[in-house]
């Protein structure tokens, strides 16, 4: 493995969660953040030699890194290196895309000098052996292989879908709306060093930004010898509030698909210093994760409960997932909603009722699922009744909203 190194691209929005963060550095699962994932994946694939290109709000993430010793990455050879983000050459702007981001760190690849990188994207939740893709890299004598993964039709169209021959030699790469094919790829590129530096050097310098949409598709012209790796196994691409979401609450099922539990292969994240989670004597909690420094006194049901949150006697919590040092205030109601963290929910307050399904469009994620949004520090006050799909940015008060009910699909800001 020496003769490789990782590339991590940690950066990305994810509406209200990414307002002092990037989405890499996003917690999940009560304890882990989503880089960890996939620096979990690194160490235990034997890959020592970490690069993290950052950009977007990428103080969090370096907080969390540090010089990397959950992952068994500070040391004096190897280890890993936080990639800081710079605008470039005169008139260049920040990165945009996965291919202008590393090209924008390309000196790090030539100072590094490897013979393969493998590109990760800092977002997924997953758990991969990068042994298999690379052996099959080399035995393949590829240019350039891509982990690929079969998923529902209904989803592909959010992806780029793959063509191959018998050979799993890459024929095409399309995004379409209607995709005749489901197997589409993970974001997850093995490249010749040599191939990567002069296709960056040669594309990038005309414009392009984007593997999958640019660089893939003119190299697949140019006959470069493109493979697909197959990957069978639970894989989610963190791309919007939902999806965020969807894979926090699969997390608390009996058997979920991803086992955070397995000791042979270990998630490793930088842990808070906290007491145990403590459940008060009339509190319930089904089916949920209740990580450390966390106390409930009332019901926890199907959600995900980050360190350090008080949750008081007659609250009901239910899918949903409550971010750290939050406190939610007695006889509350909490359901289908993501509460950032360093919030206050005051008595009585209902979040997340009613039969009122309106489309809230004031972000790229587009809340129609009835689930609600609510941004870290702030104060939501007693007595409330804000509906489904709602994102709330600020504090609120009584009084703010007629008969203090705020209607399906508001934001507040």
């Amino acid at each position: 493995m020496d003769k490789t190194i990782a590339l991590i691209t940690a950066g990305g929005k994810l509406d209200l969660l990414s307002e002092t963060r990037s989405k890499a550095a996003l917690p999940f699962a009560g304890k882990f953040r989503l880089i960890d994932f996939t620096l979990s994946n690194c160490i235990n694939s034997g890959l020592e030699n970490i690069g993290v290109i950052t950009q977007y709000m990428p103080y969090s993430l370096r907080e969390h890194l540090g010089i990397g010793k959950p992952w068994d990455l500070d040391r004096a050879n190897g280890g890993i290196t936080i990639l800081q983000p710079y605008r470039g050459n005169p008139g260049e702007d920040w990165y945009i895309g996965d291919a202008q981001a590393v090209y924008r760190n390309i000196n790090y690849i030539e100072q590094k000098a490897p013979e393969e990188i493998i590109l990760l994207p800092g977002h997924l939740v997953y758990k991969m052996d990068y042994q298999k893709i690379l052996k099959e890299h080399r035995n393949n004598e590829a240019d350039i292989t891509i982990a690929a993964n079969n998923i529902p039709y209904a989803d592909a169209s959010h992806f780029s879908t793959l063509d191959f021959d018998q050979n799993n030699k890459l024929t095409a790469i399309k995004q379409e709306e209607e995709p005749a094919k489901n197997v589409v790829s993970m974001g997850i590129f093995v490249f010749n060093k040599n191939i990567l530096v002069d296709t960056l050097r040669k594309y990038c310098s005309q414009g392009a930004v984007d593997f999958h949409s640019e660089i893939i598709p003119d190299l697949i012209s140019e006959n470069k010898n493109i493979y697909i790796s197959r990957f069978e196994g639970y894989w989610r691409d963190i791309r919007s509030v939902k999806s965020y979401w969807e894979a926090s609450i699969e997390t608390t099922e009996n058997l979920p698909e991803i086992n955070l539990y397995d000791q042979n292969w270990p998630v490793y994240t930088r842990s808070e210093e906290m007491p145990p989670a403590k459940f008060g004597a009339k509190s319930c909690s089904t089916k949920s994760l209740v990580a450390n420094g966390a106390v409930v006194n009332g019901r926890v049901e199907d959600s995900v409960i980050a360190p350090g949150v008080l949750i008081e006697e007659g609250v009901l919590v239910k899918n949903s997932i409550i971010l750290n040092n939050c406190t939610i205030r007695k006889n509350a109601m909490v359901n289908k909603t993501i509460i950032d963290k360093n919030v206050e929910i005051k008595e009585n307050t209902q979040i997340g009722s009613g039969s009122d399904f309106t489309i809230n469009s004031d972000s790229e994620s587009r809340l129609e699922n009835g689930l609600n949004l609510i941004a870290k520090d702030i104060t939501i006050a007693a007595d409330l009744k804000i509906n489904r799909n709602c994102r709330i940015k600020k504090d609120i008060n009584l009084g703010d909203f007629e008969n203090n009910e705020i209607p399906s699909g508001t934001t507040v800001e």
